[in-house]
């Protein structure tokens, strides 16, 4: 395991949370009856104020190994939040799927990015606790806060059978968790399919995901399923720092983060344009 820069080790770089700061279940109260832009205008406002859990704050590394060119193996380790963004409190908190343009701003915001399909089957592969999907009925009320708060129940339900069980080994908060929602990611399609937004994963136990990747939603679309992890903008490649975005454009370090290749400017697919 390589040795963590100190640069590496830092939390995520968000502001304290505020001692008056809502919880999940009073945001979620709070903001119920707003339109789609509200709700995703609210959750970026309280995210970027230090509203969220404490155990979102300590990135997790995820290494990923292989031999993607003819220089020999290399060795890539990216560090993550360990589950999706969350407003309010380590005891009452809510997982706010967010639209693209909203993911993006926060990203570019605290100097973070967003997974590839290929991370994100790798922080699948190494999480400690693998929860497995819970689709609720499709339909309109998808985009509801009442099917948000439907899902984190049965969700935080999941997760307290396993502990309960055993099967949720030694888990802690803070370490790695996965299956629960769909990504927001990264992909070369975004760049010939302007005002998209592209998502994927949610596997289930066998290591598939049930969404391929897809570029069908605009990026102002957003619903219960739908999760944000957020990817620091600096990886080790071989033990050495490197930026995320140089090592997607990489040829010979590319097809470990990248299912697609090198990713060129990878960083310009975070300043997404909203549909007309």
């Amino acid at each position: 395991m390589p040795i963590v820069p100190a640069i590496l080790a830092l939390p995520l770089l968000l502001p304290p949370r505020p001692s008056d700061a809502e919880t999940g279940s009073a945001f979620a109260a709070r903001i119920a009856t707003l339109d789609d832009a509200g709700r995703y205008a609210a959750a970026r406002d309280q995210i970027l104020a230090g509203n969220v859990p404490d155990f979102l704050r300590d990135l997790v590394p995820v290494t990923i190994e292989g031999t993607a060119s003819a220089s020999g193996p290399h060795e890539v380790t990216v560090f993550v939040t360990p589950e999706y963004l969350a407003v309010g409190c380590d005891d009452d908190h809510v997982q706010m799927p967010l639209d693209f343009l909203t993911a993006a701003e926060i990203a570019r915001t605290t100097g973070f990015a967003l997974p590839t399909s290929r991370v994100v089957d790798a922080i699948y592969q190494e999480a400690v606790l693998r929860l497995e999907p819970i689709p609720l009925p499709a339909g309109s009320q998808m985009r509801s806060m009442a099917y948000v708060l439907e899902h984190d129940s049965r969700v935080a339900a999941e997760r307290e059978e396993q502990l309960d069980t055993g099967g949720a080994g030694a888990w802690l908060p803070g370490e790695l968790v996965a299956g629960t929602n769909k990504d927001v990611v990264l992909t070369n399609e975004l760049r010939y399919r302007p005002g998209q937004e592209a998502i994927y994963g949610w596997h289930t136990s066998d290591g598939k995901p049930i969404q391929s990747l897809s570029l069908y939603h605009g990026s102002t679309y957003a619903d219960y399923s739908h999760g944000i992890r957020l990817v620091a903008s600096t990886v080790l490649v071989d033990g050495e720092p490197m930026s995320y975005f140089a090592a997607l454009a990489d040829p010979t370090i590319a097809p470990l983060l990248s299912s697609e290749g090198p990713i060129a400017s990878a960083e310009r697919l975070l300043y997404p344009r909203a549909p007309r």
